[in-house]
């Protein structure tokens, strides 16, 4: 599966099996993205990245860092620290993707200007 940043200066492929997208509502995923994130992932093995001349690493917490395209600001990757994983925005990839919504995470964290539809899994944290 292809993906990319809006401009088109990170782009890159994930190959194998990818989970079903998680909803994170925390504060600072809802910061990075505009609202909350939905995200995918793969061993980190398994993305190719084929173009990176504008990605740049940001360290948001202790434990991880998050991948954006530093020129027209898409959030793209988020890698915890010792995993050998990588999440990657739902919304960066090309369609059709047949995702559905596995999971909520840190729904206690939600905006207040949205409710959470009801079905998939609801965690108050992760």
């Amino acid at each position: 599966m292809r993906g990319s940043c809006l401009c088109g200066g990170v782009s890159f492929e994930l190959e194998g099996e990818m989970r079903d997208p998680i909803a994170c509502h925390c504060s600072q995923c809802r910061k990075t993205s505009g609202h909350y994130r939905a995200a995918t992932a793969v061993p980190f093995d398994k993305l190719k990245v084929h173009s990176d001349s504008s990605l740049a690493w940001y360290r948001s917490s202790d434990y991880a860092q998050r991948g954006f395209c530093n020129k027209c600001g898409s959030s793209l990757f988020w890698k915890m620290e010792g995993e050998d994983t990588i999440s990657i925005g739902a919304g960066a990839l090309e369609a059709p993707t047949d995702f559905k919504i596995k999971t909520h995470i840190f729904t206690e964290d939600k905006g207040d200007y949205y409710e959470i539809e009801e079905g998939p899994e609801q965690l108050a944290k992760y």
